[in-house]
């Protein structure tokens, strides 16, 4: 345990373990200092010095930056004295001065952190508007999932940092040097084969509006406008456990009718929930797996372990860094493609419209299922799976454009069959509950019976990034693991490797925490971030959906059974097999096009 030190703080005295920085110690005071390149465990740099305090410790008067600096006994620490206030000022000056300022069409208006320090130290852009001050020229490179631009940059290396750490990728670096720095991949070089997998991790770490996802909200508008198509929404799991915090809303409240509502009035001519799809997903690929099981059971030649095939920032990962197991990976859609190809080839014959009459637009935590939904291969028969995708954020953006007054809306639930759903279905959204869902109906379809206890409490949580269960199943010790955040794939694949232990099913999904996690949801401050596991407290609202659930197995949900017995006839059939299922291939970065 750390030693414990003792030092003044505006004047307030505080004893602290001496590991703390003087930010740690000064936030234990309740004392707030200013920060804009300071990320918690993933971005500590101390590269904007906005930070800085004034520290009096015996004949000497130092400015320095509080983030990085340990605290040491009889520290006497100033936060706000004119010269730290100077100090602070002409910080956010020279930062401003190189700032493209569009608040009022930036999706960051309502959470900026820089425009909030502008406002707080009440900043005059004198550089900036200066007719003797020659602005860089702006750079940017964009991709249908994700938009860099360097107007808004103001260089605090964030997001540089958790493409490190939180991707795993290491995509994102400084360009050149001195004033012409700027933050993008090597060289600029397309971002589409670049080795982003759009896991977002970068948007979630920016401060300001420099890393967004790419607005597809005209395109919904002019869908809705087109009174020639019937456009159906779809909305993932995690968007429900999310959207309300754009609102108001605490952390982690389930604002699923209200939702529901807001699409209403926002005018869609139907409403679908991929939690659905999520559990036709969960028997196409616990078809598959028991398949493969099965033959290893009878000594067959097979390969294993099978990998989930749920994220699309994985699929990019696996394609890009280890298309050596591609052999191991599902080769079901996700559930927002299999929601998108049921609307129009099952669900447009139901309600008598023509399915190249149908547009679906899906909602999505994830930026990366902008760039899965226009693959090539997401198709059948000519038809497109999926028309536009928007993030959490996208949909409350459109909302608040149509003056909907989100929290005044009493809720409803949807008519439409294709948004009936089951517990397992809604915990798609959290790490684990991919594999959670799939051993409810592979356990139940194995030995004739269902689980003793639905809840596989040992694939969830977010503390460890490699979770391992084993489960006993026809008399055979049943492996299976949990990877969440692309970062912690090499090590999982390295077990895999080593061949220790016999894994038979594996779950990945790029981002931390899963789905409730995406980079296409709601920002969450720095500083809230230091205190609060936004993971986990969204998780939480998909769990309690699925422990109140009347049915809470995939294979119990009777319009999924209404759609075998109509449609596709079997798990893993032949029509499933052209409709639900596809293969992936190896992708080279840094290609010449």
């Amino acid at each position: 345990m750390a030693d414990l030190v003792k030092l003044t703080i505006d004047g307030k005295e505080v004893e602290v373990p001496s590991s703390y920085t003087i930010m740690d110690a000064a936030y234990k005071l309740g004392i707030d200092i200013p920060r804009l390149c300071f990320l918690k465990g993933i971005n500590e740099t101390s590269s904007c010095r906005v930070c800085v305090v004034e520290i009096h410790q015996g004949p000497r008067t130092m400015i320095k930056n509080s983030c990085t600096v340990k605290v040491d006994n009889g520290m006497d620490v100033r936060t706000d004295t004119p010269r730290v206030q100077k100090a602070v000022k002409l910080n956010l000056q020279l930062l401003a001065a190189n700032h493209k300022f569009e608040c009022w069409r930036c999706p960051r208006e309502h959470n900026c952190e820089f425009l909030h320090l502008l406002r707080k130290y009440n900043i005059e852009n004198v550089m900036g508007e200066s007719k003797w001050f020659d602005k860089k020229a702006p750079i940017s490179n964009f991709s249908d999932a994700i938009v860099f631009d360097s107007s808004k940059c103001i260089l605090c290396g964030r997001c540089v940092s958790a493409c490190e750490k939180l991707a795993g990728t290491g995509v994102l670096n400084f360009n050149k040097r001195g004033f012409v720095t700027f933050v993008s991949t090597a060289l600029n070089h397309e971002i589409d084969d670049a080795g982003c997998i759009y896991c977002g991790k970068c948007i979630q770490a920016c401060p300001v509006g420099a890393i967004r996802e790419k607005d597809d909200l005209d395109r919904v508008e002019e869908l809705l406008n087109n009174p020639e198509y019937y456009t159906v929404v779809q909305m993932a799991p995690a968007v429900r456990a999310a959207l309300g915090e754009e609102f108001g809303y605490p952390m982690g409240t389930n604002v699923e009718p209200q939702m529901y509502e807001a699409l209403e009035k926002l005018g869609f001519d139907d409403i679908g929930d991929v939690n659905f799809g999520a559990d036709v997903t969960i028997m196409e690929e616990g078809t598959e797996f028991i398949e493969r099981l099965t033959k290893k059971l009878n000594g067959e030649e097979v390969v294993l372990p099978m990998f989930t095939s749920c994220s699309p920032g994985w699929i990019r990962y696996i394609e890009t860094y280890y298309p050596e197991y591609l052999p191991n990976l599902s080769t079901t859609k996700s559930p927002q493609q299999i929601q998108g190809a049921l609307t129009k080839h099952y669900y447009a014959d139901k309600i008598g419209v023509a399915k190249d009459k149908i547009k679906v637009v899906s909602v999505m935590p994830c930026i990366a299922k902008k760039f899965e939904a226009k693959r090539p291969e997401m198709e059948y028969d000519g038809i497109r799976d999926i028309d536009v995708v928007i993030t959490t954020r996208e949909l409350a953006r459109l909302i608040k454009r149509h003056e909907i007054k989100f929290t005044e809306l009493k809720g409803t639930t949807p008519k439409s069959p294709i948004a009936k759903y089951t517990g397992a279905g809604v915990i798609f959204g959290a790490t684990g509950g991919v594999m959670e869902a799939a051993l409810r109906t592979v356990y139940k379809n194995l030995e004739g019976k269902e689980l003793e206890n639905y809840d596989i409490k040992a694939v969830r949580g977010v503390n460890n990034g490699i979770k391992e269960a084993t489960l006993k199943i026809k008399g055979m010790d049943v492996n299976v693991a949990v990877v969440h955040g692309s970062k912690n794939v090499p090590e999982m694949l390295k077990r895999i490797k080593e061949g220790k232990k016999q894994y038979h099913f594996v779950e990945f999904m790029a981002c931390t925490g899963g789905c409730v996690n995406g980079g296409g949801q709601p920002i969450v401050n720095a500083k809230v971030q230091d205190t609060v596991d936004v993971r986990a407290e969204r998780a939480k609202a998909l769990y309690k959906i699925d422990k109140n659930a009347k049915v809470r197995a995939s294979h119990e949900n009777e319009t999924v059974k209404a759609v075998y017995s109509e449609f596709l006839k079997k798990p893993c059939g032949e029509l499933s097999h052209h409709l639900l299922h596809t293969h992936y291939s190896a992708k080279d970065k840094f290609t010449t096009k």
